[in-house]
């Protein structure tokens, strides 16, 4: 286990950015077609081929998933990928047509300080198909991909990554590109919401602090009262490899949103794009009621770690007043920590 989402066999990541843009994409791409569904929290999402996930809809196999920056200009990330999978030959025959099957959500990243001028066109297709080709078992965590321009309500956000096993064998895994309108940090200081849930000090090994002030617990978001929808948005990909309906991918979506709130706060805001995927690769058969409420707990644990690896990961931009990273304040681990990434 490398702690990613790749521990999740047939299943590859792949990252492209610009930092001069900083903006970037991150592709997921399924070795074979999985089951998915998709459960929206946040008020001002952004996202692609939502409704072929709804589960009354027709397909109920994705070839890949697209996170990006770059809000509605970034959903042409999609477009890449499928660009890519369309000429590995790969997608949804309809006769003799093949559509390769692509949904994704977008982030806002636009007014962290990169260079939005590109001209007619976005480059996010380009980018799209660039993180596709790039697309693996190894991949890196923070300002990369779809997090590389990222920002909470108090540090550098950025893309994590997390994995775990059920006690039954089943893996599930996420990875999450934290571009919240909250904080996934207790106050201004080191500690991260998802603490309770942290595996060998993958973010740090601060834990708690000893007690809550009222100044921890006063809310912190960007933007303030002039924060817009179009601001902030985290968006992730949960996969397993248990033996899922449609129907089932979508609760278990619903129920690892869980970990949205564990890490961060506050969150499924007005001003919150929040969208999570759940994936299925269907290898190990699943209990339909003890085995999915326990993979449902395991994986809300999972995803509330990934958002906290984000954060930990990320790296401040190298503009003039870019938001510090969690690391230029606290250093690197505590506690011998370790964890992949």
């Amino acid at each position: 286990m490398k702690n990613l989402l790749t521990d999740i066999a047939g299943v590859r990541v792949g990252h492209a950015h610009d930092a001069k843009l900083a903006s970037g994409a991150t592709a997921i791409v399924f070795d074979q077609p999985a089951v998915a569904a998709i459960d929206v929290r946040g008020g001002g999402p952004g996202t692609r081929e939502d409704a072929l996930l709804d589960p009354a809809s027709t397909v109920e196999r994705v070839d890949a998933i697209a996170l990006s920056g770059g809000s509605a200009f970034g959903i042409e990330a999609g477009g890449g990928i499928q660009a890519w999978l369309a000429e590995q030959g790969r997608g949804f025959r309809i006769r003799e047509a093949l559509i390769p099957i692509v949904p994704g959500a977008i982030l806002f990243d636009l007014l962290n300080g990169g260079d939005k001028a590109w001209g007619r066109f976005a480059p996010y297709r380009d980018l799209g198909y660039a993180a596709a080709v790039a697309a693996g078992t190894e991949f890196a965590l923070g300002s990369v991909g779809a997090g590389f321009g990222a920002t909470t309500a108090t540090f550098k956000g950025g893309l994590g990554s997390a994995s775990a096993v059920t006690d039954n064998g089943v893996k599930v895994a996420a990875i999450i590109a934290v571009n919240a309108i909250g904080s996934a940090t207790v106050g201004d200081g080191p500690w991260f919401w998802a603490a309770p849930f942290e595996v060998n000090g993958e973010f740090g090994g601060r834990g708690l602090p000893d007690k809550f002030t009222d100044d921890m617990l006063r809310m912190r978001i960007k933007g303030g009262v002039a924060a817009t929808e179009r601001e902030n948005t985290t968006i992730g990909v949960l996969v397993t490899d248990a033996v899922l309906t449609k129907p089932q991918a979508k609760r278990l979506a619903m129920i690892a949103h869980t970990g949205f709130a564990r890490a961060i706060y506050p969150v499924h805001a007005p001003t919150d794009g929040d969208v999570l995927f759940a994936a299925a690769t269907c290898a190990k058969p699943i209990d339909p009621i003890v085995g999915m409420t326990e993979l449902g707990m395991v994986a809300a644990n999972v995803v509330a770690r990934a958002i906290a690896r984000g954060v930990h990961s990320a790296t401040a931009l190298p503009f003039p007043g870019a938001q510090p990273a969690w690391k230029d304040q606290f250093g690197q681990q505590r506690n011998g920590g370790q964890g992949a990434g």
